[in-house]
Order: C-alpha cells, then structure tokens, then sequence
C-alpha cells in the first residue's frame, strides 16, 4: 500500500495539528458547515477531514478535465436542448463555484507531485499523534493508491452536492447523479475505459466491495453503467463519526477488563496472525472479557456483540458483514457469543463470522464444531475469576459505594457471576440504595447479583423467592446441620474445586446435587427455600408437566432445555417428587419400557455435566434409581417430627398475630397428634378459617375440628387415645 501513513487507532483532538493542512486549498467545507459566509472561512482544521477534501479537491482536476474532453468530443455543442439537462454554462458555473479554493487544471505529474506532497503532510501530522481517518481506513481494508482512488469517487456526491450535477453531465443524463463503474474508472483509474486490472478492483472479491467500502448497485444494467455508493457508515466515519450503525448498535456489548494468564496466551496468537479464537466458557466465565482484554493488550479496540439479542428477523450473514466492516473501521477486532444462538441457525451462520478476515473471537459454552470454518481456530478454555479476582471486580465497580468493611465478593461467593455480569450486579445495587436513599447494603448486592439470573428458566419453572430463614426451620440438629454443610459446599466449590483441585479427575461438572427423602411435610420443600435465602439465590420449582411427553425423545429435549438455562442460573433447581423422572429402570418388557429407561439414562448423563445446584426431594427413597444414589452429593433424610419438635411447630404456626382464645393445650396437641409440620400448618390455617366465620379467636375446638378433617384427608382414623376428652368435638 503506497497511500502514505497510516496512523494510530486513537483519535487527537483537532487543533494545532492541522498544520499538516495541505497546499493547495481543498475542495469547498459545504459538507461539514452551512453554505454561505461560514463556508468561505477556509479548510477544515481536523488534520483527518484536510487530507480528505484536499483528496477530494485533486479528483475535482480529474473532473475538471473530464468536462473539457467531453465538450472536445460533443458534435453538436450548439444543441438548444441541451439546457433540458446541464447546460455548458450550468457547468461553467458548477466549476467556479468554489470561490477559488479549487486545484487548477494540471498535468497527471502535477497531480501526482501534489499528492506526494498530501501525503508528506499527513505523515508529519501522524508523527505529531494526528488521525488521518482516510489512510487508516486503506490500511485497515489493504486498498491499493487506486482502490482510493475509486473510493473518493464514489464519496464525492456525499461530501459536495456540486459533484452530483458534475457527474450527471459527464453522464449526459441528468438522473445520474452518482459514479458509474465507467466514471469512476474515468476519474479514479487512469483515465481508463473499463478495461485492465483497475476494473478487477470493483469485482465482488475486491478490498472495496468485500469490505463493505462500496455498493455496485443496478445488478441489471452493464457492467460499466451500474451506480456506485459509499454506504452512510463509512461516509461518516470518514467524517469523524464512531456511532456504530442501528443493527449492530442494538447487539453491541458491554466488557470488563480481567487480568488473568489466558489473556497472555490469546493475546499473544492474535499478535502472531491468528484469526481465529474460539473461547469456551462455563457458568462464571467470560470469554467476552476474556477476548476483550486480550485484543486491549494487542493496541485494538474492540467491537462486542451479545448475539442473544438478535431476533428472528435478524439476518446473520448481513450482521456479520457489518459487524467486520464496524471492526476494521475502529482499527479492532470482533468478540462474539454465545455461538449458541447462531447454531440454532444453522453451521452457515456461525460460518458467516467465522470466516470474516479477523481478528475474530468466537465465545460458547459447546464444543467446537470443525464444520464451522475451514480453517482450526485457537481454542481455549475461558476460566472463571478467582474469589480475589471477583473481589478486585467488585472493589473496581462499587467505586468506593460499599459500605466500610463490607466485602461484596464474600457476600456472593455462591453466585457464579462472569465480570461483565458483577458490572451490572454492582450498577443495580448502587441504583437502588440511591432510590432508598440511604448506603449501599448487603441485600442491594445480593438483589443485583441476583437479577443477573436468564428469564429463560422462569419459562420452564416456577420461581420462589425464598421467604423463610433459618429459625423457621424445625428439624433435628442432624438434619439442620447436613443442610448447612450444603450451604458451606456452595458457597466454597470454587476453592475447593478451582483452588484446590480437588474432585476434577473425574468426567463430573461442578455441580452439586442432593436427594431430601421424607413424608409428605416434613419440611423438604422448604429447607430447599432456606437454603436458597441463606445463599441468596432463588427456587426455580420444575413443573412436571412442562417436562415429560407422550413423544419419543421430546421429554429428553425438554431435560435439555431445563439443564441449560439452569446452567446460566444463580439458584436452586428443585426437582419436587423427583422419583416421577429418576425412577428405577426396570426389565425391558416393550417399547414403552425401553424408552422409559433411554429418560433415565439420559438424566445420568446431563446430572454429570451439571454445573449448578439441584434437590430431589421424593417421599420414598427405594423409588429413586440406585445410579442416582451414587452421584449424589449429600442424601438427607426427613423424618415425623418427634414431640419435642411438634411442640415448637404448633407454637410456630399459631403466631402472634392469631387471635387465641385461653383454651388452647399447645402440649395436648403436641404430645395426642403424630402428624408432621406440613400437617401442623394446615389444621392451623382450617383452624383460622372456622374462627374467622364466627367473629371470634381462634379456640380449642375449631383446633380439634380441624385436626379431625386432616385426619380425614390423611384417610386416618380418629380414636380416642389420639383425640381423648375432645373426641366429641372432633364429630361435633
């Protein structure tokens, strides 16, 4: 490329720069200031717009001498109706326009002196830390002299209306008001006539027409006729616009800048030509950051897009074009994900990006597929930030908004939280304590880092938002302490599996998985709320329904779906009766016994790559297959409250917001009725309804009478040793 030097990727500010402002004058300011006397004040100051008008100020020459072979070779100049277009003197007029700031006519050398003299300035002015946006661009796209050239051409009418009526004349048509093929060849090319290796620079493979510099439109005209425009992205950013066009404007992503070893190893295949990087992640990782950092490293900007939010009229051949356009225009690279988006469009579109000139830094949480791109790319594991990473993450963010001794990366050590995601997290909890008014708290964290959760799992689950802590809980001190035990595992699996090493050998995910057998009400589903408020997470309660199917491998499909987006979520997954899906297989006697056992097999399978947290809770152990059993990280056992325990849940369960009559033997109740805490609450709640009804508190009677109609829905019978002198108020 002989177009001179192409300067640094960052911009410097207009000013005395513009010293490198070539001589003579360029082409008239009305592009950039309103015509009038403000357009007589002289040559754009910006170094970058002084090189391209007084580029554009040389193909005025060109034109000039275009006109003057025109009316040479015109027979009849004398033709009345010539003024029903342009007349010669419209364009007598045309040309003088300028005020005198045009280049006069000169020879090819004299052109060329001037231009070598262009370009002797706009080196000084880059040596000086100038931005000369023109040069940047050739280099960016590998124009040649001539591929500039042809550009400027078809820039012409964008930057100066008088070019639009010009170019019509030469023409000789009056509603072309854009270069042809033919022209710009005239103009741009040597004064050529189609013919000869400057017409290849305008083909489809072409740096021009590849990079998205130029349009040839008017596909059914001859080649020679057909317009060509310089789309409004380029146009501006010549101009000093970075705004980034509406569609990729709407994908464009935000990245945090990580320190960690892989950055290194990415930046360093990126310095040695690599273009391709595929980066696969895991819940916790980023490869945006990661690639974002590693491009950041190698002195080029970076243009992220969150592929998740393209829509279905979304094209991602057209995307990715212009994504690679917006990325060589910044002088950067692409990062791009999840590539899960674009698989579900088929290899062609994930082939759309890979194949763009790069670099180009793929991220996704599959492995990568050789039929994505004809060339290997560089694949690396994203690793997800260690507890002092999140923590120089969160410190970064909070920008000192955290309270004294408040350590936020402690505070959500359980949540899987990639860099960009502790962001938002901390731009949440930092809003919210300024709508209440008062310093950020540890709930403002919690509550940011838990709204990072996808929506995508609340479509195939129920969300709870635990309402219950620990001293709501009933249970024996065993029990209790086996679930606090799976509170210290989530909150300390990053050390202990990351730090530590310990448990990677094998082909198990992270995940943590435990099985809560009990009678119905012995407080299964509700330990899963408490422990998902102790960790700050959500429920998500598997709707069983959304989940089998009559179909031969849908109800797999679906596992697949729920697994997938759990992935992506800080919370509990509780599977409620869990043995209705992780049952025991049993003898294959037909069809349907044999694909009841492929669902089994298959939740073996997506259980072990499992990276989040998932309860089963079932009401009978020996149900649920022995497979499971042994992939388990922690089986608790729920048993009947003992007297001891059904004391405190009566108590529990008539609170004192209840209105009580005197009556009431809490120790009766207790000590008669072996029902459990589930059982407990909803005689109390009948118990409420019956007193509610007559205007009065809650008594010993409406107890026993509600009592007497669980024990009916339970199908137990009522004895006198249970219900003793209050018998005849259960049947009253």
């Amino acid at each position: 490329m002989s177009t001179g030097v192409a300067g640094p990727s960052s911009p410097v500010p207009a000013g005395d720069a513009g010293t490198a402002d070539p001589a003579p004058a360029p082409a008239p300011v009305s592009a950039v200031a309103p015509a009038g006397p403000a357009a007589a004040s002289g040559p754009p100051r910006d170094p970058s717009l002084a090189y391209l008008f007084a580029r554009l100020g040389l193909l005025e020459t060109r034109v000039r001498a275009a006109v003057e072979r025109r009316r040479a070779a015109d027979a009849d100049p004398e033709d009345r109706f010539r003024g029903l277009y342009i007349s010669d003197a419209q364009v007598d007029a045309l040309l003088a326009g300028s005020n005198g700031t045009l280049v006069p006519p000169t020879a090819d050398d004299a052109a060329a002196t001037l231009l070598a003299q262009l370009d002797d300035r706009a080196a000084k002015a880059v040596a000086a830390g100038a931005r000369i946006r023109l040069l940047d661009l050739a280099r960016a796209f590998d124009l040649e002299p001539v591929d500039l050239e042809l550009l400027l051409v078809a820039l012409a009418p964008d930057l100066d209306p008088r070019f639009e009526r010009l170019f019509g004349y030469l023409h000789d048509d009056v509603s072309r008001r854009r270069a042809s093929v033919g022209l710009a060849l005239e103009l741009g090319g040597g004064g050529g006539r189609g013919t000869g290796p400057d017409r290849e620079r305008l083909g489809p493979l072409a740096p021009l027409v590849a990079g998205g510099l130029l349009l040839v439109e008017d596909p059914d005209r001859p080649t020679l006729t057909r317009s060509l425009r310089v789309p409004d992205r380029v146009a501006a950013h010549l101009l000093g616009d970075d705004t980034a066009e509406p569609g990729i404007d709407a994908l464009l992503a935000a990245t945090v800048s990580v320190d960690l070893a892989e950055v290194d190893a990415v930046a360093r295949g990126l310095e040695a030509g690599l273009r391709l990087v595929y980066l696969r992640e895991r819940a916790g990782a980023s490869g945006r950051s990661l690639g974002s950092t590693a491009l950041e490293r190698c002195g080029r900007a970076t243009v992220a897009l969150d592929l998740a939010r393209l829509t279905t009229a979304d094209d991602p051949v057209a995307i990715a074009s212009a994504a690679s356009r917006e990325a060589r225009l910044r002088g950067g690279g692409l990062v791009v994900g999840p590539v899960e988006a674009l698989v579900e469009r088929g290899p062609a579109a994930v082939r759309a990006f890979a194949e763009l000139p790069g670099p180009v830094i793929l991220v996704g949480g599959r492995d990568w597929d050789p039929a994505w791109a004809r060339e290997p790319p560089l694949v690396m594991d994203a690793p997800v930030p260690s507890v002092e990473q999140r923590h120089e993450l969160w410190a970064r963010t909070l920008d000192g908004d955290a309270p004294e001794g408040f350590d936020p990366a402690v505070a959500t050590i359980a949540f899987r939280l990639a860099p960009e995601q502790i962001d938002r997290a901390a731009r949440a909890a930092r809003r919210a304590a300024i709508a209440a008014g008062r310093a950020m708290t540890v709930d403002d964290v919690s509550a940011g880092a838990r709204a990072q959760n996808a929506a995508g799992l609340e479509r195939l689950a129920r969300r709870i938002v635990p309402s219950v802590g620990w001293e709501d809980l009933v249970l024996p001190p065993v029990v209790e302490q086996q679930l606090r035990e799976l509170t210290a595992r989530a909150r300390h699996r990053e050390r202990v599996v990351g730090e530590w090493r310990m448990g990677t050998k094998g082909a198990r995910g992270l995940g943590i998985t435990a099985l809560f057998c009990g009678d119905s009400g012995t407080g299964k589903t509700m330990s899963a709320e408490v422990l998902a408020g102790d960790l700050g997470f959500d429920v998500y309660v598997i709707d069983l329904s959304t989940v089998v199917d009559k179909y031969i491998g849908e109800t797999e499909k679906n596992l697949d779906r729920i697994f997938t987006e759990a992935d992506r979520v800080n919370g509990i997954l509780l599977f409620d009766e869990a043995d209705a899906l992780f049952g025991k297989r049993s003898e294959v006697k037909d069809a349907r016994d044999r694909y009841a056992n492929v669902e089994v097999a298959y939740l073996l399978q997506r259980m072990e790559r499992f990276d989040g947290l998932a309860i089963l809770t079932t009401n009978l152990r020996s149900n649920v297959d022995e497979a499971f059993v042994r992939r388990l990280d922690a089986i608790v056992d729920f048993p009947m409250p003992e007297e001891e325990h059904r004391l405190k849940l009566w108590a529990r369960n008539l609170g004192p917001e209840l209105p009580v009559a005197p009556d009431i033997d809490v120790a009766f109740l207790a000590r008669r009725f072996k029902i459990s805490g589930g059982n407990i609450r909803n005689v109390c709640v009948t118990a409420a309804y019956l007193a509610a009804a007559d205007g009065r508190p809650v008594g010993m009677t409406d107890l026993v009478r509600a009592t007497e109609r669980e024990y009916r829905k339970l199908g137990r019978l009522m004895v006198e040793a249970e219900f003793g002198e209050y018998l005849e108020l259960a049947s009253g």
